[in-house]
């Protein structure tokens, strides 16, 4: 059976679950019909967001990616806002938003979100299509349902991820 929001969600709020940062994103990936995404945590004592997983992402793109500064590019403007960024079509972009290297994913549709428990930061879950497409505003809400339960567990209320 393939992961749904709801299942992944259900997964995260297990007393003793346990689960991988690549498993937790291949299934985000698959319940939101996606084929890349990035799970980036935010390292306190840097402020940057650390890649914890990646899927569907070229290698020679991963060193642009392991570290993010709050306010740059998707995640970065993600974490910044405490909100959802999201385009239609990342290669056609020209809201200064994506950064250049991003096009290089091939990806379309895109979005990332904070990962955020009682208003704090914990990282940024982005995932993407490769065709252009519109998030609705429901999954959008399952994804920061999804960042919030990451978040629980990253301040020690949660799930054990590994």
């Amino acid at each position: 059976m393939q992961p749904t929001a709801t299942s992944v969600l259900s997964m995260l709020r297990e007393k003793d679950a346990s689960f991988s940062w690549q498993q937790l994103l291949a299934d985000v990936i698959t319940a939101f019909d996606c084929t890349t995404g990035t799970i980036h945590t935010l390292d306190k004592s840097s402020g940057l967001l650390t890649l914890q997983a990646h899927q569907g992402i070229p290698p020679f793109l991963l060193p642009k990616m392991e570290a993010i500064p709050i306010g740059k590019g998707m995640a970065g403007i993600a974490a910044e806002r405490r909100q959802p960024v999201e385009m239609c079509n990342l290669q056609t972009d020209g809201s200064g938003v994506a950064r250049p290297a991003a096009k290089e994913t091939k990806v379309e549709g895109s979005i990332a979100v904070p990962m955020l428990l009682d208003g704090e930061l914990y990282g940024t879950l982005g995932i993407a299509k490769p065709v252009p497409y519109d998030f609705t505003e429901e999954e959008k809400t399952d994804l920061l349902k999804i960042g919030e339960e990451v978040s629980r567990h990253l301040n020690g209320r949660g799930v054990n991820l590994s």
